[in-house]
């Protein structure tokens, strides 16, 4: 396997693997999108007259086809590899020789992985986005088959004032819309072309346009100038963690309301055998693991998010190789994000609140009461506290 930057020199092996570390299993979810932005770069040449027509069509095919092939499993990405962009230039080198080799004019892997990065977080940001959705809607449809069972609002751990399952999943489900739009918020810092800026300082000596490429792909602009692209390695990153982590925060909270209505001291609750477990010990047990893993998953996004921003806090200008070890944190809290809403939506579709269970003492109404009083006798809020009070210590 020859690198993209070997230069002909003995390698010694804990080289590799520790700079590649675990790339060529990561780099696999970005294929689709190099392939993508390598096609974009290579029309560009072509239109500034950088690539002939033929190198330019031998090019596009193969990639095309190599993209094709890694989809259907045909090939994968080796440790020799190092990333996605050395296995597909190799791969292409081989299959249609010398014009391969023409692909990387005007470019560097700094620019390439981040223009595959920001296209896959493009589609990332808007499948979470659809996945919050499915929540609210789930929580929306858990209200419609409530829409009647009265529950009792907590402040303090202890009953305050009235209300019901529609205004428990309303509240849930405003906050989680919020958090679908703060993840779309996140595009502004996404869908900004790094294509052209290569290494960190441009192109010199060749005419590409950089514009050409950003509007081949969709982003929304240039990210001028090319000494601004690496030192917003990490930025896109954090801000997606960060929300994510306010997401999982929200689903955390669900979880944590539902654990506490589903033991036995409250059983406002029954979840669905399929989504509970057992004990190994003890045979009368279903275990809502699902709900506490749930309650336990912002810990681990923040534990992505505090990565993120360690890695880039010190850094000087220009690029770094410590910047490769953003992927792991991101697709980590991604993933988990990802897998934490399919799970908590096929459990709340499956939740049912049990309305003789749900005891609502007589002292909801106070607040009400002292209200009724001001409206009915003209007095004072505070004085109408007092007789309240009063008259619930005389009960």
């Amino acid at each position: 396997m020859t690198r993209l930057w070997d230069k002909g020199t003995n390698l010694d092996e804990r080289v590799l693997r520790y700079t590649a570390g675990e790339d060529h299993l990561l780099d696999a979810r970005l294929v689709a999108y190099d392939v993508i932005a390598s096609t974009a770069h290579v029309n560009m040449l072509r239109a500034q007259d950088l690539l002939s027509e033929q190198d330019h069509d031998a090019i596009v095919d193969g990639l095309s086809a190599l993209g094709a092939e890694h989809a259907e499993g045909q090939w994968q990405i080796a440790l020799e590899d190092e990333d996605a962009h050395t296995a597909l230039e190799s791969r292409l080198t081989d299959r249609i020789g010398a014009a391969g080799g023409r692909m990387h004019l005007g470019r560097s892997r700094n620019d390439q992985v981040l223009a595959a990065l920001r296209l896959y977080l493009r589609d990332a940001v808007a499948s979470l986005s659809e996945q919050t959705h499915d929540i609210v809607r789930a929580l929306f449809a858990l209200a419609g088959r409530e829409a009647e069972t009265a529950l009792p609002g907590y402040t303090h751990m202890q009953q305050a004032m009235p209300s019901t399952v529609p205004l428990w999943c309303g509240g849930f489900a405003s906050n989680l819309q919020d958090d679908a739009d703060a993840l779309q918020r996140c595009l502004a810092r996404i869908n900004v072309s790094p294509m052209g800026s290569a290494a960190g300082y441009g192109a010199p000596g060749i005419p590409i346009d950089r514009q050409h490429t950003a509007d081949t792909l969709g982003f929304s602009a240039v990210q001028e100038p090319v000494t601004a692209v690496q030192l917003a390695r990490g930025k896109a990153e954090a801000t997606v963690c960060f929300e994510l982590t306010l997401l999982l925060n929200d689903c955390a909270r669900i979880a944590s309301d539902l654990l506490l209505f589903y033991t036995q001291e409250f059983a406002y609750v029954s979840l669905p055998d399929s989504l509970t477990t057992g004990s190994s010990i003890m045979p009368q047990k279903r275990n809502p693991d699902v709900l506490e893993l749930i309650r336990a998953a912002p810990a681990s996004a923040q534990a992505c998010l505090n990565e993120c921003l360690g890695i880039t806090a010190k850094l000087t200008s220009g690029y770094h190789r410590d910047l490769q070890r953003l992927k792991a944190p991101l697709f980590r809290c991604i993933d988990l994000t990802g897998d934490t809403l399919a799970i908590l939506r096929a459990m709340l579709d499956g939740v049912a609140f049990i309305p003789d269970n749900i005891q609502m003492s007589d002292g909801l109404h106070a607040a009400e009461r002292a209200n009724t009083l001001v409206v009915n006798e003209g007095i004072s809020f505070r004085e109408a506290y007092r007789r309240v009070a009063q008259e619930y210590a005389k009960s």
